[in-house]
């Protein structure tokens, strides 16, 4: 691969990924970076994203029917998506290495890796639908 030229903006959008606790979605990225970079366009913004996931530095993640979120934690773990507000939360725990592990016995191959999501409805979606009732 050749030598990658700097840019002010694909570091100004790696540092805002790399200190987000969330998990912004492109327009987030966009909406944050345009403060800093008025002309910056929605375009550069995604060219820039999809480069940094092509290069190893975050993680994209598809949430079904919401916007792909992108992560800063390019280590192996675990997320839960609320299939109501779409919010992303990291999920953490032996288990699911111990699941992997398990699996890695019975299976015929090398397992190099694995991404395990979760679904379902977070405390603030269960905690409005009560406040509802």
């Amino acid at each position: 691969m050749a030598t990658l030229k700097y840019s002010r903006q694909r570091e100004s959008i790696r540092q805002f990924i790399r200190n987000c606790k969330e998990h912004p979605t492109a327009d987030q990225v966009y909406t944050q970076i345009k403060a800093e970079y008025p002309n910056i366009s929605l375009g550069t913004v995604y060219r820039n994203l999809a480069l940094l996931v092509e290069l190893g530095e975050i993680t994209k993640i598809s949430t079904g029917n919401g916007p792909d979120r992108y992560d800063c934690n390019t280590e192996q773990h675990s997320h839960f998506i609320c299939t109501q507000c779409h919010n992303i939360i990291d999920v953490e725990g032996e288990i699911v290495k111990e699941i992997t592990n398990k699996i890695a016995e019975n299976f015929d191959g090398k397992i190099t890796g694995q991404r395990t999501t979760f679904y379902g409805t977070c405390k603030e979606c269960i905690r409005k639908e009560n406040e509802k009732k």
